[in-house]
């Protein structure tokens, strides 16, 4: 089945949005976006870091997480820095959709929806004396991480030179 999704609670900073809107479309998967948000859609700094990409992506927008929970179904894992487990240490599901769920840049994801989901809360490893990685830096990894465990579906995994020939 293979199907990975990525959701924006909240979104605060556009280029965030438009770099993590550019991975969905080169990953094939789907990006969340969760209301409110920092921004408008047409914002220029969101076009701007995923335009080229924008019309290969597979969007959906809600007005407020209970809306999203309420219209999807699948293995949801919650990206934070609390988080108990490592985003590697997990395998994650083939048969169903999987949901990777990422909070506002300042805030993160609701203390009571983390204590609610404790064994589905990962971190991506990092020094203990920082406060957290870039959003859209988080996002990459954790996407990568799962298509990686499924062998990168439907993803090219070599490339070509542009004027020559691999030998």
């Amino acid at each position: 089945m293979h199907k990975l999704n990525i959701v924006l609670v909240e979104p605060q900073i556009p280029q965030n949005t438009g770099n993590i809107s550019r991975t969905c479309a080169v990953t094939g998967a789907a990006l969340h976006l969760v209301r409110p948000y920092g921004f408008t859609i047409t914002d220029k700094q969101l076009k701007r870091a995923g335009l080229d990409y924008w019309d290969k992506l597979e969007i959906y927008e809600y007005d407020n997480l209970d809306n999203f929970f309420e219209q999807n179904e699948g293995a949801f894992y919650f990206f934070t820095t609390k988080g108990l487990n490592v985003h590697s240490g997990v395998v994650y599901p083939e048969d169903k959709p999987v949901y990777l769920i990422f909070g506002r840049e300042d805030k993160g994801l609701d203390e009571e929806l983390l204590h609610d989901n404790k064994e589905s809360c990962l971190r991506i490893p990092m020094r203990r004396t920082l406060r957290s990685l870039n959003l859209s830096n988080s996002v990459a990894i954790a996407c990568y991480e799962v298509l990686r465990q499924w062998d990168y579906p439907d993803l090219g995994l070599e490339g070509q030179l542009t004027r020559f020939e691999w030998e």
